[in-house]
């Protein structure tokens, strides 16, 4: 009589997640996966950047998110300001610092 409960229970799905485990184990190695490749990956990535915007200083060389190569001349909490030709200065965002330039990179690139 026992091996005719269990076979019923079996055959109702009702095993070790329920009769709806089935469906959710799927969705949550889903999860799994995209917080290992994607998720995690662009928070760390975040992060480096929030850093890299802290330690922002007068002198650094700079390109922006729209291509602009230059130098910073003032760095305060929300803008910065970069000289990008002799006596030209524009404002920019913190935000719109994309990368910090080494000054042998720089030179590397006019010479090419």
């Amino acid at each position: 009589m026992e091996s005719l409960a269990y076979a019923a229970e079996a055959q109702q799905g009702g095993g070790p997640f329920g009769p709806l485990g089935g469906m959710f184990v799927p969705l949550i190695l889903m999860f799994v996966v995209f917080y290992f490749l994607l998720i995690r990956p662009q928070s760390k990535k975040q992060r480096q950047h929030q850093e890299m915007l802290k330690s922002l200083k007068k002198g650094d060389k700079v390109i922006t998110t729209g291509g602009l190569y230059g130098v910073v001349v003032k760095v305060s909490d929300k803008d910065v300001i970069v000289e990008v030709a002799e006596k030209v200065n524009l404002r920019f965002t913190l935000g719109a610092i994309a990368t910090v330039r080494e000054r042998e990179e720089v030179g590397k690139r006019a010479e090419e």
